[in-house]
């Protein structure tokens, strides 16, 4: 019988069309997006052209220096400042006709670099100009000590080498967004028919009907939550697939960030496992809300503020290395969600963490499937 109800409520969902977009077309449309997105920004910006107002008297060593980057047009006009302002250039330079004469003799001379620190592209314009100046500014310091007989380790006692533990930014941005659109998707993908299965049966008064049948409630309840469970971790499987196919076959620098060697598998399959864990975590939230809903609309009013909350552990583990992670990180559910993602993301397979995580998920889930049944079994809440 828990078979038979549970094939029927299946069949029933994927009938509604709304269930078959969630569950199909908007994984896809969300990690395409996600993913073409993250790659763009991420790739070098070889192929672009940087322009550069300056003045129409500027020093021609000057020129020449900023002119040696092949990304770097320079363009000369009245005001650098207003070429700026109206978007014909990303950034302008003001600097003297006479400067590296004044530089040379000791005189004071200064240049005024103009730009929006706010636009990706002029950054990384002014960046390339200042870094130049501060090579010039290095050099002729240089000069000047070797004129004076001076060491250069007078103006050099010692040197930083740093060095970044962290593999690759791209991996850091994946470890964040990843487990956010996989939380979002597993929740969207099953709400229609969760809230379908006991708001939407009382709203539509078929309950009483259902209830007068032969079966137990604890059958249908669990065939009910088995349904929302199924759909919720087809969801997730969907998403994750499509974002390894797109990853795999149409970039270049995520590929190389996510790159797990001999791991990739075992990644991939405790992967599987989490999404497993937190689609029956969280059709177990859904079951219970749609059981207190006396219709969709409040059922998904009830679910809408839970679901939201999906957003704020990635605040937390943004801020934190992957070395960082506590046993606490893995023992909340959701939060876990984006811990052990971040971990293996990064290549990392921590199995106490694991264990941490799904035996953490699935007692929540167990409590909450707990009280659920206990609301089911009441006219209570089953009847309006």
């Amino acid at each position: 019988m828990l078979r038979r109800i549970y094939f029927k409520e299946m069949k029933d969902s994927f009938r509604d069309r709304r269930t078959l977009f969630l569950i199909v077309l908007l994984p896809i449309l969300m990690m395409s997006g996600l993913t073409f997105f993250y790659e763009n920004m991420l790739s070098d910006d070889k192929g672009d052209t940087y322009t550069l107002a300056v003045n129409q008297d500027a020093d021609e060593e000057i020129l020449a220096r900023i002119s040696s980057y092949e990304n770097v047009k320079v363009e000369k006009s009245s005001d650098p400042a207003e070429m700026v302002s109206d978007g014909d250039a990303l950034a302008g330079l003001i600097v003297t006709g006479d400067f590296m004469r004044s530089v040379e003799q000791g005189e004071k001379a200064e240049v005024t670099v103009i730009g929006d620190s706010f636009s990706q592209k002029s950054s990384s314009l002014i960046a390339i100009i200042t870094n130049e100046f501060t090579t010039l500014e290095k050099e002729i310091t240089a000069r000047r000590l070797e004129q004076q007989g001076t060491d250069l380790s007078v103006i050099q006692p010692f040197t930083v080498n740093q060095e970044e533990m962290s593999e690759d930014l791209s991996v850091n941005m994946l470890a964040l967004l990843v487990p956010l659109i996989l939380a979002i998707a597993i929740g969207i993908g099953a709400s229609p028919s969760a809230v379908e299965l006991f708001a939407g049966e009382k709203e539509k008064k078929t309950m009483e009907a259902l209830l007068m049948t032969p079966v137990n409630r604890s059958t249908l309840v669990l065939a009910k939550w088995l349904a929302i469970s199924t759909l919720s971790t087809l969801m997730g499987f969907i998403t994750l697939l499509v974002m390894m196919i797109e990853i795999t076959f149409f970039t270049e620098k995520l590929k190389e960030a996510i790159s797990f060697g001999d791991n990739l598998y075992l990644i991939a399959g405790i992967s599987l496992l989490v999404i497993l864990v937190y689609a029956v975590f969280n059709a177990s939230i859904m079951m219970i809300t749609s059981i207190m809903g006396k219709t969709v609309k409040e059922a998904q009013s009830y679910y809408t503020p839970i679901s939201m909350l999906a957003m704020f552990p990635g605040m937390i583990i943004s801020s934190l290395g992957v070395n960082e992670l506590e046993v606490h990180h893995f023992a909340i559910p959701i939060l876990n969600l984006f811990s052990q993602m971040k971990e293996l993301l990064f290549g990392i397979v921590d199995y106490q963490h694991l264990a941490i995580t799904v035996s953490s998920n699935l007692i929540v889930m167990l409590v909450v499937f707990i009280i659920g049944r206990i609301l089911f079994m009441k006219d209570k809440w089953v009847l309006n």
